[in-house]
């Protein structure tokens, strides 16, 4: 009887741990810009560990507002926060991913990479000050195609958003009306438009309403098979937004980590470079070491054996030198 007692007792202890193995759970907000990937991670990591990730994609305002809180075990966001921001609210920030932020339309008969925009009409546009699609401008650029006497109906962030925070910036390092009047942030006060919450909501507005144009991460253009256009770099090349491009302007960047990796992409100087770019950033308090321990854990796992996945969701993977570079940083603060 004792065996059996013994035996029932070692059962029920291996199950317990098992479950409390199986049930782990990281809880983290922010980004809706990395969802894609992190959900892809997320499910492969699942399997092989059974520990289980909790991502709510509510915007990077979000993100940032939840980890100031300490309500989650890590924030994201694709605005980097500046150093000063991170030693006042007592964070850390690694970049995880890099990608690129994407003007969608959806007129009639224009293809995916047919539309050809440059910073000057993308800036007029979102100023309101271009309205058809016929308009002198935007014919210029394309005369090739029939563009329609149609109103254009602009679609925008209405929530806390880092894909905001990258397209302003573009648009405030280009455009010197733009700086003027509305200038960058993850929430501005917009001249015209719809507003429409997370890269979902913007995809599905522009999906659904005809002669509308908007902005969102790239994965979400493909996923949805929405109609992205090209645009003009600041080396005066027209370039379509892929892998290559994005690659192309991560390469420019040179992430610091005795300045927590603070960095933009946008309108990179490279020939072939994706002019809204942008790496997004994990936020981590300082203080929770255990938390900070298995978030890392995952990201590192991420590193070692997500690339093809990233890679096939149109995401650029951190370079190597990159990657150890966060490895380094993460030593530093006795989490790795």
């Amino acid at each position: 009887m004792k065996r059996i007692l013994s035996l029932v007792f070692v059962i029920v202890v291996l199950f317990s741990v098992g479950f409390v193995y199986a049930a782990e759970t990281l809880n983290g907000a922010g980004a809706t810009f990395p969802y894609p990937v992190y959900s892809a991670w997320a499910y492969e990591y699942y399997k092989q560990t059974g520990v289980r990730l909790n991502y709510q994609s509510i915007g990077s305002g979000g993100g940032v507002r939840q980890i100031i809180n300490r309500t989650v075990d890590f924030g994201a966001s694709d605005a980097p926060l500046k150093p000063e921001r991170l030693q006042k609210e007592k964070l850390l920030q690694f970049p995880t991913v890099i990608g690129g932020v994407v003007l969608i339309v959806n007129i009639p008969k224009v293809k995916p990479a047919e539309l050809r925009l440059d910073a000057e009409a993308v800036c007029k546009i979102f100023l309101g000050q271009i309205n058809t699609w016929d308009d002198k401008k935007i014919k210029e650029l394309n005369p090739s195609i029939k563009l329609p006497n149609k109103k254009v109906t602009v679609i925008h962030r209405s929530d806390g958003s880092g894909t905001t925070a990258i397209f302003t910036t573009y648009l405030s390092d280009a455009c010197a009306a733009w700086k003027e009047k509305v200038g960058a942030g993850k929430a501005v006060k917009w001249p015209v438009g719809i507003g429409a919450k997370g890269n979902e909501g913007v995809a599905n507005y522009v999906k659904r309403v005809k002669y509308s144009i908007g902005y969102v991460e790239f994965a979400y253009a493909k996923q949805n098979r929405l109609t992205y256009t090209l645009l003009k770099n600041p080396a005066g090349n027209f370039v379509e937004p892929k892998f290559e491009t994005f690659q192309d302007a991560a390469a420019s960047g040179s992430f610091d980590p005795d300045k927590h990796f603070y960095l933009w992409l946008t309108n990179a100087p490279g020939k072939k470079a994706w002019p809204i770019s942008g790496a997004t950033f994990i936020l981590l308090a300082k203080e929770k070491r255990d938390s900070n321990i298995k978030t890392v854990r995952f990201f590192d796992w991420a590193f070692k054996n997500g690339d093809e996945i990233a890679e096939r969701l149109i995401y650029v993977p951190l370079p190597e030198p990159l990657k150890e570079k966060v490895r380094g940083y993460w030593r530093r603060y006795g989490i790795y």
